[in-house]
């Protein structure tokens, strides 16, 4: 692992090369990418690819090639399929929103299953194991380009009281994922207790600022930031999932109220229709 913890890149460079085709299922997106890359390099000489370069992929493509689509008659089965526990569930005027934790153990809304960036008609799953898609992806490149380099796979996810998607990594090779700053002290001298920098998910928003939802760029490179590239693959992204033991709002709030009142109800050896849809007494 880097031992550059707490270290900031005083200068970071972003950019997203062109010419990837539309990812067909059973294409090898290695190759692919292996041949953008260097197109790209012969276009701009400074973009060839150097130690210390973050390459930050789009899940879809992944996905794509994997030949994760189904069709989108059976996106509600599908998310169900990919669902390890309801979080929450919500009816709008557009239809339902289920936030869910799929077998990946990140939680987000429809288990991460997107109907964007694909053929009509079409849904995607996530891509069956992102960290190793990464791993496998940082080994082509050093054979390819003899440079030490890291891999992030990256997804659009929203977030906890807060407005607005961002792109997280959901696979990773290469990186340093966490940094760990406690126990280190700040510009005053005093001790850090609590705080932990997600590096690889700061990593896959700056890319995808280059990047974009609909510029058909799905691949972009980070450099600067060197001091977070690290000699063996690591432990992934995986290592950015709380553990749901750990979580303390692990059900949106109306499941949770639900819960408390059914608890209580339960002490108190109350049972049958006295409560309400949302397991408060009825009336309440």
């Amino acid at each position: 692992m880097s031992a550059a913890t707490g270290a900031a890149a005083p200068e970071m460079r972003v950019w997203a090369p062109d010419g990837l085709p539309e990812v067909q299922p059973g294409d090898d997106l290695t190759a692919l990418l292996l041949d953008v890359l260097r197109a790209d390099a012969e276009r701009h000489p400074d973009h060839a690819l150097a130690d210390g370069d973050v390459l930050v992929l789009t899940s879809k493509v992944v996905s794509k090639a994997e030949g994760r689509v189904v069709t989108a008659d059976d996106r509600e089965q599908a998310i169900t399929d990919e669902t390890v526990r309801v979080v929450a569930t919500r009816e709008h005027p557009l239809g339902l929103t289920r936030i869910v934790e799929n077998r990946l153990g990140l939680v987000m809304a429809a288990a991460g299953v997107d109907a964007s960036n694909t053929p009509g008609g079409t849904v995607l799953l996530l891509p069956v194991d992102p960290d190793e898609t990464a791993r496998a992806l940082r080994a082509a490149l050093s054979a390819a380009f003899g440079v030490r380099t890291a891999v992030v796979i990256s997804d659009t996810s929203g977030r906890p009281w807060r407005q607005g998607l961002t792109d997280i990594a959901i696979g990773a090779a290469g990186i340093q994922v966490l940094d760990d700053l406690r126990g280190q002290t700040d510009t005053f001298g005093r001790p850090l207790e609590m705080s932990i920098t997600a590096v690889a998910d700061e990593v896959a928003a700056a890319a995808e600022l280059v990047k974009g939802k609909a510029n058909g760029r799905p691949l972009a490179v980070v450099r600067g930031v060197a001091d977070y590239v690290t000699v063996e693959d690591g432990p992934g992204a995986r290592l950015l999932v709380r553990p749901s033991d750990e979580d303390m709002f692990r059900l949106g709030s109306a499941e949770a109220y639900a819960e408390g009142w059914k608890a209580a109800l339960e002490r108190a050896g109350v049972t049958g229709s006295g409560t309400s849809g949302t397991g408060a007494p009825a009336g309440s």
